[in-house]
Formats: structure tokens, C-alpha cells, sequence
């Protein structure tokens, strides 16, 4: 038995401190509300600390009593985060989501196998899960050569209400920064990226109706790097309800997402947009999760579909962005990992993914994948 942090008590922290403890590890939460972390511990059976991740010494202190944290906080801390783990030999994981932050994470590499530890940022549904089994169905069609790579990701309200068909399931600041980041694609083999919220199309989801996919940041991780002069074509877009995509483009287009205080009002929008998202989008109801993930070469394909629901316990998206992380971090404590830092979809399999999976009920499924149909 190993002894495992959960830094940040939100949903997809309660759901990771359930799941560890039910892998048969003794666990700790811990957040900057003790609070809130005792609330999380409940759920898990676990012990509460309270931890404030904007300071160090706790952090650290957190980080020396375990052997391997995975943490839920904001992206912005998970240089540091990642860096304190390597100095106190404390495996890591997080749930990324900012490519910038996570290129700076692999650069720890050489400490990592220095000291002996794994540092796998990106861990959570996408990045994370979705980009498993994109490399599982790149690598089943022979992982060279390959036409195009997708990966259609959504979390999305079991039913839609307003224009926006959306309800708040995590931090909107985190959406606004899917929504604003240029986002890493494969165009012709090479490296490339697109505007967010472009690219829109429209995906037949039985009994969902008709969605719309669109570019969003940060969802392909480290793939258009691996498979760049390998795949023509990659991308990574969400999936919503139709109107979503061209509602909040508008507000990109009319400053809504700057973060700098404007000239004439003092105010940040994005300030005030976050705020705005806070106070008046709907929260905690049904959810669902959908994935979708294929490759083609020529007439050769292999995909695979995840269609998830609320347990009763955990929400849809708590449960397929905690889960993949902490099988994967299962796996680490067995051993059967050696140390460094990589992508997620560098450190497992799809088919032991899959497998680890299985007993919470996410069921992934193979999928014939369709024409690609045509982006606005």
C-alpha cells in the first residue's frame, strides 16, 4: 500500500481520492480549504490536510509525506508543483490542459530519472484519456503513413438549456482558456495550429441530436509532436450542442477574453466574463460524456466511442477525468513504469488503459469512424 495526496478537493479530486482508496492505497486530500478537504476525505475514507498551493513550503512538506500526488489545482501551478515533486522523489501526475505549462513539465525529464520518479502531466479525459487511445488506434493501423488522426471530446449537459446548451462542470477559467489558446494540429505532416472555435462540424450523435466540433486548445497535447511527418492530418475539437461554438466565438472577436484591464474602464473582460459564466450558467445536473477517437490509412480504419453517465456518485466528467489518472497512477506504484516525464499517452497503453477502466464502468467501445465530414 502506497501512500497517495489528492492536491485540490473539486469534483474530479473527490472522485481521484474515491478511486485510489478503492485501489487499496491509503490517501490524503488536501486543499486550501481544510473544509472542503475534509468534505472530499469523507467521500474516500481518506485523512484531510489543509495545503495552499501558492505556498511552497506547504506544498513541499505535502509532497515529502507521500509517494505520489496527483494534483487537481489550476494549471498555472503545475511547474512548480511538478518541479517540487522531482526534488522531494514524489511521483506526479495532473490534469493539464495548457500546452505551454506542459512542454515546460517534460523538461524535467533528466531530474526525473535522476531521481528516480515519473512526472506525467495531461492525465486527465483530454488531454489524457482520448489521447491514449488516439496513439492505440495510430498504433493499430501500424502508427506511420496514417491519413488523418481525430479526436471528437465532449462533456455536455444531459439536456441543453439556453442558447448555450451548456452547464458549468469545473472552472470556467479553464474553458475560457480552451476557448482562447491557439490549438496544435498536423496539417500535411507538419506542425501547425488553428484559431479556437473555428472549424465547426456537425457530428449526427444518437439520441444526442445533432452536436457541433470545434477547434479548442491545449486537447491534443504532445500528439501533433509525436506523430508530426506520420499523420497528415491531426486535430483535436470539442463537441457541444449546435450554437455553442459561433455564440462564444463572438465574444472572442469582441474582447470579451482579454485579460488585461482595458483603456477607458479599468476592467479585465475576461473578468467580468468569468463572473458572468459563474453567476448565471446552470450547474450539477446530468451529464454525459462522449469520445470519439479514429485513424485512417486509406480504406484501413480503427476507432473507439465512450458514451459515459453520471454513478450517483460521481458526474460523468468527474469520473472520466479522474479515473484515467489514477489507473495510470496505479500503474506507476506497481512499478511497471520507468521514471521520467512524458505525455500520458508515452506511459500506457490503450489496452491496459481499457482494462483498468473496466471496473468503474467507463466502457470504450471500438468504432467504425464516418467521412470526415465538412468544417465550416
Amino acid at each position: 500500500m502506497a501512500r497517495i495526496a489528492i492536491l485540490g478537493s473539486g469534483i474530479v479530486g473527490k472522485a481521484a481520492a474515491w478511486d485510489m482508496s478503492r485501489r487499496g492505497h491509503e490517501v490524503v486530500v488536501a486543499d486550501a480549504s481544510g473544509a472542503a478537504a475534509e468534505s472530499a476525505a469523507r467521500i474516500a475514507s481518506a485523512t484531510s490536510r489543509r495545503v495552499d498551493a501558492t505556498n511552497d513550503e506547504d506544498v513541499r512538506a505535502l509532497l515529502e509525506s507521500v509517494d505520489l500526488v496527483v494534483s487537481g489545482v489550476p494549471y498555472r501551478f503545475g511547474v512548480a508543483v511538478a518541479t517540487a515533486a522531482v526534488e522531494t522523489n514524489t511521483h506526479y501526475l495532473d490534469l493539464g490542459g495548457n500546452p505551454t505549462i506542459v512542454r515546460r513539465q517534460l523538461e524535467l525529464d533528466s531530474a526525473a530519472i535522476a531521481t528516480g520518479v515519473t512526472i506525467v502531466p495531461d492525465c486527465g479525459l483530454a488531454p489524457g484519456m482520448a489521447n491514449v487511445l488516439a496513439a492505440g488506434v495510430a498504433a493499430a493501423l501500424g502508427d506511420t503513413g496514417i491519413d488523418e488522426l481525430r479526436l471528437r471530446v465532449g462533456a455536455l449537459p444531459a439536456v441543453p438549456e439556453g442558447t448555450l446548451g451548456y452547464q458549468l462542470a469545473f472552472n470556467p477559467a479553464g474553458l475560457i482558456n480552451e476557448y482562447a489558446e491557439p490549438c496544435e494540429v498536423l496539417h500535411d505532416g507538419q506542425f501547425a495550429t488553428e484559431d479556437p472555435l473555428t472549424g465547426i462540424e456537425h457530428i449526427e450523435w444518437d439520441p444526442f441530436g445533432t452536436l457541433e466540433a470545434f477547434h479548442t486548445a491545449g486537447g491534443s497535447s504532445s500528439l501533433p509532436v509525436i506523430f508530426e511527418d506520420r499523420v497528415s492530418e491531426l486535430d483535436y475539437k470539442t463537441l457541444r450542442f449546435a450554437g455553442h461554438g459561433k455564440a462564444f466565438r463572438a465574444m472572442l472577436e469582441l474582447g470579451l477574453f482579454a485579460e488585461q484591464p482595458q483603456p477607458g474602464t479599468g476592467v479585465a473582460p475576461r473578468d467580468v466574463l468569468l463572473e458572468a459564466l459563474n453567476e448565471y450558467l446552470p450547474a450539477g445536473g446530468d451529464d454525459v460524456v462522449l469520445v470519439r477517437v479514429w485513424a485512417r490509412r486509406g480504406n484501413d480504419t480503427a476507432g473507439y466511442q465512450i458514451v459515459d453517465r453520471n454513478d450517483e456518485r460521481f458526474s460523468a466528467l468527474a469520473r472520466t477525468t479522474a479515473f484515467p489518472a489514477t489507473a495510470l497512477a496505479d500503474l506507476i506504484l506497481r512499478g511497471d513504469m520507468e521514471p521520467g516525464a512524458r505525455s500520458m499517452d508515452g506511459a500506457m497503453s490503450a489496452q491496459d488503459l481499457i482494462a483498468e477502466l473496466h471496473p468503474v464502468g467507463i466502457r470504450i467501445e471500438d468504432f467504425a469512424p464516418p467521412g470526415q465530414p465538412p468544417a465550416e
